[in-house]
Protein backbone atom coordinates (compact mmCIF):
# COMPACT_ATOMS: atom_id res chain seq x y z
CA UNK A 1 0.00 0.00 0.00
CA UNK A 2 2.83 2.47 0.84
CA UNK A 3 4.55 2.05 -2.33
CA UNK A 4 1.29 2.16 -4.62
CA UNK A 5 0.39 5.67 -2.41
CA UNK A 6 4.18 6.84 -3.53
CA UNK A 7 4.40 5.47 -6.89
CA UNK A 8 1.03 7.08 -7.45
CA UNK A 9 2.12 10.76 -5.78
CA UNK A 10 5.36 10.42 -7.91
CA UNK A 11 3.78 10.04 -11.24
CA UNK A 12 0.86 12.88 -10.43
CA UNK A 13 3.89 15.05 -9.58
CA UNK A 14 5.67 14.17 -13.07
CA UNK A 15 2.86 15.10 -15.14
CA UNK A 16 2.51 18.81 -13.15
CA UNK A 17 6.46 18.77 -14.05
CA UNK A 18 5.97 17.91 -17.47
CA UNK A 19 3.32 21.00 -18.32
CA UNK A 20 4.82 23.92 -19.78
CA UNK A 21 8.13 21.80 -21.04
CA UNK A 22 9.53 20.77 -23.94
CA UNK A 23 8.15 17.47 -25.17
CA UNK A 24 10.00 14.12 -24.85
CA UNK A 25 10.51 13.49 -28.82
CA UNK A 26 13.29 13.41 -31.15
CA UNK A 27 13.72 17.30 -31.27
CA UNK A 28 15.04 17.54 -27.86
CA UNK A 29 18.59 18.43 -27.58
CA UNK A 30 21.37 19.79 -25.92
CA UNK A 31 22.83 23.34 -26.74
CA UNK A 32 24.81 24.76 -24.13
CA UNK A 33 24.97 28.27 -26.30
CA UNK A 34 26.32 31.45 -25.08
CA UNK A 35 23.02 32.36 -23.17
CA UNK A 36 23.30 28.72 -21.20
CA UNK A 37 26.94 29.22 -20.62
CA UNK A 38 25.82 33.14 -19.16
CA UNK A 39 23.45 31.16 -16.79
CA UNK A 40 25.72 28.50 -15.28
CA UNK A 41 28.25 31.03 -14.92
CA UNK A 42 26.27 33.12 -12.95
CA UNK A 43 24.63 29.69 -11.27
CA UNK A 44 28.09 28.85 -10.26
CA UNK A 45 28.88 32.04 -8.16
CA UNK A 46 25.66 31.26 -6.08
CA UNK A 47 24.08 34.18 -8.04
CA UNK A 48 20.68 32.30 -8.50
CA UNK A 49 18.14 34.94 -8.82
CA UNK A 50 19.98 36.18 -12.17
CA UNK A 51 21.10 32.83 -13.16
CA UNK A 52 16.94 31.56 -13.08
CA UNK A 53 16.44 34.42 -15.51
CA UNK A 54 18.59 33.77 -17.94
CA UNK A 55 17.75 30.30 -17.70
CA UNK A 56 13.37 31.05 -17.92
CA UNK A 57 14.54 33.07 -21.23
CA UNK A 58 16.34 30.87 -22.53
CA UNK A 59 13.27 28.26 -22.33
CA UNK A 60 11.35 30.74 -24.27
CA UNK A 61 13.77 31.28 -27.01
CA UNK A 62 14.68 27.65 -27.62
CA UNK A 63 11.72 25.12 -25.88
CA UNK A 64 13.13 22.44 -26.97
CA UNK A 65 16.88 22.38 -25.35
CA UNK A 66 17.60 20.41 -22.26
CA UNK A 67 20.42 22.27 -20.95
CA UNK A 68 18.22 24.75 -19.25
CA UNK A 69 15.54 22.15 -17.72
CA UNK A 70 19.56 20.73 -16.42
CA UNK A 71 20.19 24.47 -15.27
CA UNK A 72 17.27 24.37 -12.81
CA UNK A 73 19.32 21.56 -11.00
CA UNK A 74 22.07 22.92 -9.94
CA UNK A 75 19.68 25.82 -8.90
CA UNK A 76 17.88 22.78 -6.82
CA UNK A 77 20.89 21.89 -5.55
CA UNK A 78 22.87 24.67 -4.17
CA UNK A 79 19.49 25.95 -2.47
CA UNK A 80 18.86 22.95 -0.80
CA UNK A 81 22.41 21.74 0.17
CA UNK A 82 23.17 25.06 1.94
CA UNK A 83 19.71 25.76 3.55
CA UNK A 84 18.29 22.54 4.19
CA UNK A 85 14.83 23.39 4.29
CA UNK A 86 12.34 20.62 4.81
CA UNK A 87 9.53 22.41 3.07
CA UNK A 88 11.85 23.24 -0.27
CA UNK A 89 12.82 19.57 -0.41
CA UNK A 90 9.07 18.82 -0.73
CA UNK A 91 8.19 21.24 -3.07
CA UNK A 92 11.89 20.87 -5.11
CA UNK A 93 11.92 17.13 -4.86
CA UNK A 94 9.63 15.85 -7.51
CA UNK A 95 12.13 17.99 -10.28
CA UNK A 96 14.59 14.97 -10.09
CA UNK A 97 12.93 12.50 -11.57
CA UNK A 98 11.13 14.74 -14.24
CA UNK A 99 14.38 16.38 -15.32
CA UNK A 100 15.80 12.52 -15.76
CA UNK A 101 13.19 11.73 -17.94
CA UNK A 102 14.02 14.71 -19.91
CA UNK A 103 17.14 14.07 -20.31
CA UNK A 104 16.32 10.37 -21.01
CA UNK A 105 14.80 11.20 -23.74
CA UNK A 106 17.20 14.24 -25.19
CA UNK A 107 20.22 13.31 -28.10
CA UNK A 108 21.38 10.60 -27.05
CA UNK A 109 24.38 11.19 -29.40
CA UNK A 110 25.23 13.95 -27.68
CA UNK A 111 27.72 13.69 -24.86
CA UNK A 112 25.54 15.64 -22.30
CA UNK A 113 23.07 12.71 -22.67
CA UNK A 114 24.46 10.70 -19.60
CA UNK A 115 26.69 13.39 -18.54
CA UNK A 116 23.53 15.44 -17.28
CA UNK A 117 22.01 12.35 -16.04
CA UNK A 118 24.89 11.60 -13.78
CA UNK A 119 25.11 14.86 -12.68
CA UNK A 120 21.30 15.58 -11.77
CA UNK A 121 21.86 11.56 -9.72
CA UNK A 122 25.19 12.69 -7.83
CA UNK A 123 23.03 16.13 -6.83
CA UNK A 124 20.15 14.71 -5.35
CA UNK A 125 22.66 12.19 -3.98
CA UNK A 126 24.11 14.94 -1.86
CA UNK A 127 20.65 16.35 -1.02
CA UNK A 128 19.09 12.90 0.17
CA UNK A 129 21.83 12.74 2.66
CA UNK A 130 21.10 16.11 4.02
CA UNK A 131 17.03 15.31 4.40
CA UNK A 132 17.86 11.59 6.13
CA UNK A 133 17.18 9.52 2.82
CA UNK A 134 19.99 7.45 3.39
CA UNK A 135 19.81 4.65 0.46
CA UNK A 136 18.40 6.92 -1.75
CA UNK A 137 21.75 8.73 -1.35
CA UNK A 138 23.51 5.77 -1.71
CA UNK A 139 21.47 4.79 -4.90
CA UNK A 140 21.81 7.51 -6.41
CA UNK A 141 25.61 7.63 -6.08
CA UNK A 142 25.93 4.45 -7.67
CA UNK A 143 23.63 5.63 -10.88
CA UNK A 144 25.67 8.64 -10.86
CA UNK A 145 28.63 6.68 -10.96
CA UNK A 146 27.78 4.61 -13.90
CA UNK A 147 26.12 6.58 -15.96
CA UNK A 148 29.52 8.74 -16.07
CA UNK A 149 31.49 5.39 -16.47
CA UNK A 150 28.98 4.76 -19.63
CA UNK A 151 29.62 8.50 -20.83
CA UNK A 152 33.23 7.65 -20.80
CA UNK A 153 33.42 4.27 -22.52
CA UNK A 154 31.27 6.14 -25.46
CA UNK A 155 32.63 9.81 -25.37
CA UNK A 156 36.46 9.18 -24.44
CA UNK A 157 38.03 12.06 -22.50
CA UNK A 158 34.88 14.39 -22.29
CA UNK A 159 35.74 16.86 -19.50
CA UNK A 160 32.72 17.35 -17.81
CA UNK A 161 32.35 13.46 -17.55
CA UNK A 162 35.79 13.37 -16.12
CA UNK A 163 35.24 15.91 -13.44
CA UNK A 164 32.60 14.32 -12.18
CA UNK A 165 34.30 11.16 -12.37
CA UNK A 166 37.14 12.16 -10.86
CA UNK A 167 35.42 13.17 -7.98
CA UNK A 168 33.81 10.28 -7.25
CA UNK A 169 36.61 8.17 -7.75
CA UNK A 170 38.65 9.98 -5.29
CA UNK A 171 35.36 9.63 -3.09
CA UNK A 172 35.55 5.69 -3.44
CA UNK A 173 38.72 5.51 -2.67
CA UNK A 174 38.76 6.78 0.78
CA UNK A 175 35.68 4.79 2.36
CA UNK A 176 36.88 4.40 5.73
CA UNK A 177 37.26 0.30 6.38
CA UNK A 178 33.58 0.73 8.48
CA UNK A 179 31.67 1.64 5.23
CA UNK A 180 33.76 -0.84 3.14
CA UNK A 181 30.79 -3.01 2.71
CA UNK A 182 28.76 -0.54 0.86
CA UNK A 183 31.33 0.42 -1.92
CA UNK A 184 30.99 -3.31 -2.46
CA UNK A 185 27.57 -3.46 -2.57
CA UNK A 186 27.20 -0.40 -4.48
CA UNK A 187 30.02 -1.29 -7.04
CA UNK A 188 31.81 2.19 -6.70
CA UNK A 189 35.50 1.77 -7.11
CA UNK A 190 38.21 4.04 -7.83
CA UNK A 191 41.45 5.57 -6.69
CA UNK A 192 42.46 8.83 -5.03
CA UNK A 193 45.64 8.77 -7.92
CA UNK A 194 43.25 8.09 -10.89
CA UNK A 195 40.51 10.39 -9.53
CA UNK A 196 42.54 13.37 -8.84
CA UNK A 197 44.74 12.58 -12.15
CA UNK A 198 41.42 13.12 -14.23
CA UNK A 199 40.15 16.70 -12.46
CA UNK A 200 44.32 17.94 -12.74
CA UNK A 201 43.59 16.75 -16.62
CA UNK A 202 39.87 18.97 -16.68
CA UNK A 203 42.18 22.02 -15.09
CA UNK A 204 45.00 21.99 -17.99
CA UNK A 205 42.46 21.01 -20.64
CA UNK A 206 41.98 23.94 -23.20
CA UNK A 207 39.03 22.44 -24.66
CA UNK A 208 36.23 25.28 -24.82
CA UNK A 209 33.95 22.46 -22.76
CA UNK A 210 36.21 22.11 -20.07
CA UNK A 211 37.01 25.73 -19.77
CA UNK A 212 33.21 26.20 -19.39
CA UNK A 213 33.18 23.60 -16.41
CA UNK A 214 36.90 25.03 -14.73
CA UNK A 215 35.35 26.77 -12.13
CA UNK A 216 33.36 23.59 -10.74
CA UNK A 217 35.90 21.47 -11.22
CA UNK A 218 38.46 24.00 -8.99
CA UNK A 219 36.27 23.76 -6.33
CA UNK A 220 36.56 19.95 -6.22
CA UNK A 221 40.18 19.86 -7.41
CA UNK A 222 40.82 22.20 -4.17
CA UNK A 223 38.40 20.62 -0.95
CA UNK A 224 39.96 17.00 -2.19
CA UNK A 225 43.41 18.10 -2.64
CA UNK A 226 42.95 19.92 0.89
CA UNK A 227 40.81 16.90 2.56
CA UNK A 228 41.81 13.62 1.19
CA UNK A 229 45.86 14.62 0.05
CA UNK A 230 46.41 16.48 3.00
CA UNK A 231 48.09 19.68 0.97
CA UNK A 232 46.75 22.94 2.69
CA UNK A 233 49.69 24.69 1.49
CA UNK A 234 49.43 23.47 -2.19
CA UNK A 235 45.50 24.92 -1.83
CA UNK A 236 45.72 28.53 -0.78
CA UNK A 237 49.13 28.81 -2.85
CA UNK A 238 46.65 27.96 -5.74
CA UNK A 239 43.80 30.36 -4.48
CA UNK A 240 46.45 32.98 -4.38
CA UNK A 241 48.40 32.24 -7.54
CA UNK A 242 45.20 31.82 -9.79
CA UNK A 243 43.44 34.69 -8.17
CA UNK A 244 40.48 33.10 -7.45
CA UNK A 245 37.29 35.54 -7.35
CA UNK A 246 36.45 34.74 -3.48
CA UNK A 247 34.86 38.07 -3.63
CA UNK A 248 31.98 37.85 -5.95
CA UNK A 249 31.90 34.00 -6.68
CA UNK A 250 30.20 32.92 -3.46
CA UNK A 251 30.97 29.37 -3.96
CA UNK A 252 35.02 30.12 -3.90
CA UNK A 253 34.34 32.28 -1.10
CA UNK A 254 32.78 29.46 0.79
CA UNK A 255 35.47 26.54 -0.20
CA UNK A 256 38.29 29.14 0.94
CA UNK A 257 36.16 30.04 4.42
CA UNK A 258 35.55 26.43 5.09
CA UNK A 259 38.97 25.53 4.75
CA UNK A 260 40.80 28.79 6.14
CA UNK A 261 38.52 27.48 9.22
CA UNK A 262 40.08 23.83 8.97
CA UNK A 263 43.34 25.33 8.54
CA UNK A 264 43.15 27.15 11.86
CA UNK A 265 42.88 30.34 9.76
CA UNK A 266 40.03 32.35 11.75
CA UNK A 267 41.60 35.44 10.97
CA UNK A 268 41.46 34.77 7.22
CA UNK A 269 38.40 33.21 6.95
CA UNK A 270 36.53 36.05 9.10
CA UNK A 271 38.39 38.59 6.37
CA UNK A 272 37.07 36.65 3.46
CA UNK A 273 33.12 36.35 4.86
CA UNK A 274 33.26 40.26 5.74
CA UNK A 275 34.46 41.11 2.08
CA UNK A 276 31.99 39.31 -0.15
CA UNK A 277 29.91 40.91 -2.43
CA UNK A 278 26.66 41.47 -0.34
CA UNK A 279 24.59 41.85 -3.49
CA UNK A 280 21.01 40.69 -3.77
CA UNK A 281 20.90 37.89 -6.53
CA UNK A 282 23.22 35.48 -4.39
CA UNK A 283 21.81 32.86 -2.52
CA UNK A 284 21.06 34.05 1.04
CA UNK A 285 22.51 31.65 3.45
CA UNK A 286 22.78 31.27 7.37
CA UNK A 287 25.91 29.39 6.71
CA UNK A 288 27.89 33.13 6.83
CA UNK A 289 26.64 33.71 10.00
CA UNK A 290 27.95 30.05 11.16
CA UNK A 291 30.85 30.62 9.94
CA UNK A 292 31.97 33.85 10.98
CA UNK A 293 30.52 32.69 14.51
CA UNK A 294 33.04 29.88 14.72
CA UNK A 295 35.91 32.35 13.28
CA UNK A 296 35.17 34.89 16.57
CA UNK A 297 34.75 31.99 18.59
CA UNK A 298 38.10 30.56 17.79
CA UNK A 299 39.59 33.94 19.01
CA UNK A 300 37.69 33.95 22.14
CA UNK A 301 35.49 36.88 20.66
CA UNK A 302 31.71 37.34 22.59
CA UNK A 303 30.78 38.87 19.37
CA UNK A 304 30.97 35.15 18.42
CA UNK A 305 27.33 34.68 19.96
CA UNK A 306 25.59 37.03 17.98
CA UNK A 307 26.03 35.55 15.05
CA UNK A 308 25.94 31.52 15.97
CA UNK A 309 22.64 32.55 17.90
CA UNK A 310 21.17 34.34 14.90
CA UNK A 311 22.34 31.26 12.79
CA UNK A 312 19.89 29.04 15.20
CA UNK A 313 17.40 31.01 14.92
CA UNK A 314 17.69 31.30 10.78
CA UNK A 315 18.82 27.67 9.67
CA UNK A 316 15.68 25.59 8.86
CA UNK A 317 18.36 22.02 8.53
CA UNK A 318 19.79 19.73 11.10
CA UNK A 319 23.20 19.50 10.32
CA UNK A 320 26.02 21.28 12.52
CA UNK A 321 23.55 22.42 14.70
CA UNK A 322 24.54 20.52 17.44
CA UNK A 323 28.17 21.37 17.19
CA UNK A 324 27.17 24.99 16.51
CA UNK A 325 24.88 25.17 19.55
CA UNK A 326 28.22 23.45 21.41
CA UNK A 327 30.43 26.50 20.32
CA UNK A 328 27.50 28.21 21.58
CA UNK A 329 27.54 27.03 25.05
CA UNK A 330 31.39 27.26 25.58
CA UNK A 331 31.35 30.82 24.51
CA UNK A 332 28.76 31.32 27.36
CA UNK A 333 30.83 29.73 29.50
CA UNK A 334 34.03 31.22 28.86
CA UNK A 335 31.76 34.93 29.58
CA UNK A 336 30.83 33.60 32.40
CA UNK A 337 27.09 33.44 31.55
CA UNK A 338 26.31 29.75 32.71
CA UNK A 339 22.45 30.22 32.37
CA UNK A 340 22.85 30.64 28.64
CA UNK A 341 25.45 28.39 28.58
CA UNK A 342 23.37 25.31 30.11
CA UNK A 343 20.05 27.33 28.15
CA UNK A 344 22.52 26.28 24.78
CA UNK A 345 23.33 22.87 25.84
CA UNK A 346 19.84 22.03 26.52
CA UNK A 347 18.97 23.03 22.74
CA UNK A 348 21.73 21.10 21.56
CA UNK A 349 20.11 17.64 23.36
CA UNK A 350 16.91 17.77 21.52
CA UNK A 351 18.07 19.80 18.09
CA UNK A 352 19.61 18.71 15.11
CA UNK A 353 21.06 15.39 14.22
CA UNK A 354 24.02 13.27 14.81
CA UNK A 355 24.77 12.38 11.01
CA UNK A 356 28.02 14.18 11.00
CA UNK A 357 31.11 13.62 13.32
CA UNK A 358 31.21 17.00 14.50
CA UNK A 359 27.70 16.87 16.02
CA UNK A 360 27.80 13.25 16.73
CA UNK A 361 30.50 14.21 19.02
CA UNK A 362 28.58 17.62 20.50
CA UNK A 363 26.00 14.97 21.58
CA UNK A 364 28.77 12.82 23.69
CA UNK A 365 30.16 15.85 25.48
CA UNK A 366 26.57 17.64 26.21
CA UNK A 367 25.30 14.18 27.55
CA UNK A 368 27.98 13.83 30.25
CA UNK A 369 26.79 16.85 32.35
CA UNK A 370 30.44 18.14 32.28
CA UNK A 371 32.14 21.09 31.23
CA UNK A 372 35.59 21.50 29.63
CA UNK A 373 37.89 23.21 31.90
CA UNK A 374 38.21 26.68 31.38
CA UNK A 375 42.13 26.97 30.47
CA UNK A 376 42.09 23.80 28.18
CA UNK A 377 39.31 25.11 25.90
CA UNK A 378 40.41 28.26 25.81
CA UNK A 379 43.62 26.98 24.46
CA UNK A 380 41.75 24.56 21.85
CA UNK A 381 40.17 27.23 20.43
CA UNK A 382 42.87 29.91 19.89
CA UNK A 383 44.14 26.39 18.60
CA UNK A 384 41.66 25.72 16.25
CA UNK A 385 41.35 29.82 14.67
CA UNK A 386 45.78 29.76 14.49
CA UNK A 387 46.12 31.68 17.55
CA UNK A 388 48.96 29.31 18.42
CA UNK A 389 51.34 31.61 20.63
CA UNK A 390 48.47 33.18 22.45
CA UNK A 391 47.09 29.48 23.62
CA UNK A 392 50.80 28.50 24.18
CA UNK A 393 51.22 31.08 26.44
CA UNK A 394 48.00 30.08 28.70
CA UNK A 395 49.85 27.11 28.95
CA UNK A 396 53.44 28.22 30.01
CA UNK A 397 54.03 27.12 33.43
CA UNK A 398 51.79 24.08 33.67
CA UNK A 399 52.34 20.56 33.38
CA UNK A 400 50.33 17.00 33.07
CA UNK A 401 49.85 17.36 37.16
CA UNK A 402 48.45 20.82 37.22
CA UNK A 403 44.87 18.98 35.93
CA UNK A 404 42.98 16.63 37.98
CA UNK A 405 41.47 13.89 35.84
CA UNK A 406 42.92 11.28 33.03
CA UNK A 407 41.40 13.26 30.24
CA UNK A 408 42.69 16.30 31.07
CA UNK A 409 45.87 15.57 31.62
CA UNK A 410 45.82 13.84 28.10
CA UNK A 411 44.22 16.64 26.50
CA UNK A 412 47.03 18.90 27.92
CA UNK A 413 49.32 16.74 26.14
CA UNK A 414 47.85 16.65 23.20
CA UNK A 415 47.28 20.05 22.66
CA UNK A 416 51.05 20.44 23.42
CA UNK A 417 51.79 18.47 20.44
CA UNK A 418 49.47 20.14 17.96
CA UNK A 419 50.46 24.06 19.09
CA UNK A 420 54.60 22.74 18.73
CA UNK A 421 53.41 21.45 15.38
CA UNK A 422 51.58 24.46 14.42
CA UNK A 423 55.04 26.39 15.84
CA UNK A 424 57.32 24.04 13.92
CA UNK A 425 58.65 22.45 16.55
CA UNK A 426 58.36 19.36 15.68
CA UNK A 427 60.97 17.14 17.11
CA UNK A 428 58.82 18.91 20.42
CA UNK A 429 55.39 18.21 18.67
CA UNK A 430 56.96 14.29 17.86
CA UNK A 431 57.35 13.64 21.50
CA UNK A 432 54.44 15.05 23.27
CA UNK A 433 52.67 13.16 20.27
CA UNK A 434 53.99 9.79 21.50
CA UNK A 435 53.47 10.26 25.10
CA UNK A 436 49.96 11.43 23.70
CA UNK A 437 49.72 7.48 21.97
CA UNK A 438 51.11 6.10 24.64
CA UNK A 439 48.38 7.57 27.43
CA UNK A 440 45.70 7.60 25.27
CA UNK A 441 45.68 4.13 23.23
CA UNK A 442 42.84 2.50 25.35
CA UNK A 443 40.58 5.88 25.58
CA UNK A 444 37.74 6.84 24.20
CA UNK A 445 39.19 10.32 23.08
CA UNK A 446 40.17 11.24 19.88
CA UNK A 447 43.45 12.67 21.14
CA UNK A 448 45.49 9.27 20.23
CA UNK A 449 44.50 8.68 17.12
CA UNK A 450 45.34 12.24 16.37
CA UNK A 451 48.04 12.33 17.55
CA UNK A 452 49.49 9.31 15.39
CA UNK A 453 48.12 10.81 12.23
CA UNK A 454 49.52 14.15 12.78
CA UNK A 455 52.97 11.89 13.27
CA UNK A 456 52.60 10.15 10.32
CA UNK A 457 52.26 14.07 8.55
CA UNK A 458 55.26 15.07 10.22
CA UNK A 459 57.33 12.19 8.98
CA UNK A 460 55.33 11.86 5.24
CA UNK A 461 56.52 15.99 4.88
CA UNK A 462 59.97 15.08 5.45
CA UNK A 463 60.00 12.43 2.97
CA UNK A 464 60.19 9.36 5.45
CA UNK A 465 57.38 7.45 4.60
CA UNK A 466 58.48 4.28 5.64
CA UNK A 467 57.97 5.87 9.25
CA UNK A 468 55.12 7.57 8.61
CA UNK A 469 52.84 4.65 7.21
CA UNK A 470 53.25 2.94 10.32
CA UNK A 471 51.38 5.82 12.42
CA UNK A 472 48.68 5.91 10.09
CA UNK A 473 48.48 2.14 10.49
CA UNK A 474 47.94 2.96 14.66
CA UNK A 475 44.95 5.28 13.54
CA UNK A 476 43.90 2.56 11.88
CA UNK A 477 44.22 -0.10 14.48
CA UNK A 478 43.01 2.18 17.58
CA UNK A 479 39.19 1.43 18.30
CA UNK A 480 36.64 2.87 19.78
CA UNK A 481 37.76 6.66 19.99
CA UNK A 482 35.70 9.43 18.58
CA UNK A 483 35.46 10.62 15.49
CA UNK A 484 36.95 7.02 14.05
CA UNK A 485 35.43 7.19 10.57
CA UNK A 486 36.84 10.91 9.46
CA UNK A 487 40.38 9.99 11.09
CA UNK A 488 40.51 6.32 9.40
CA UNK A 489 39.56 8.05 6.21
CA UNK A 490 42.34 10.38 6.32
CA UNK A 491 44.75 7.34 7.25
CA UNK A 492 43.74 5.47 4.57
CA UNK A 493 44.25 8.13 1.82
CA UNK A 494 47.59 9.38 3.60
CA UNK A 495 48.33 5.47 3.28
CA UNK A 496 47.96 5.07 -0.10
CA UNK A 497 49.58 8.38 -0.91
CA UNK A 498 53.01 7.11 0.76
CA UNK A 499 52.64 3.85 -0.81
CA UNK A 500 52.51 4.66 -4.11
CA UNK A 501 55.89 3.92 -6.14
Amino acid sequence: MMLRGRFTVSVFCFFLLMAGRPSAHAQSHFDFNPACQRAYAEIIQLKLVSGKALIETEKKSDPDNLIPYFLDNYIDFFTLFFNEDPQEYQRRKPGEEGRLNLMENGDASSPFALFTRSVIYFQWAAIDIKFGARWDAAWSFRRSFLAGKENLRHFPGFPPSLMLQGAMQVAAGTIPPGYQWLGNLLGIQGTVTDGMHSLEGVLDNPDPVAKLFHEEAVFYFLYLKFHIQHQPEEVFQYIRQHRLDTQNNHLFTYLAVNLSLNNQMAASAEQLILNRNPGPDYLDMPVWDLELGYAKADHLNGEATLYLERFIGRFKGKFYVKEALQKLSWIYYLQGQKDKAANARSRLLSLGNTETEADKQAMKDAQTGRWPNELLLKARLLDDGGYFQEALQLLNGKSSSSFTGPADQLEFVYRLGRLYDALNRKEEAIAAYLTTIKLGARRKEYYAARAALQTGYIYEERGDKKTAIPFFQKVLDLKGHDYKNALDQKAKAAIARCSKG
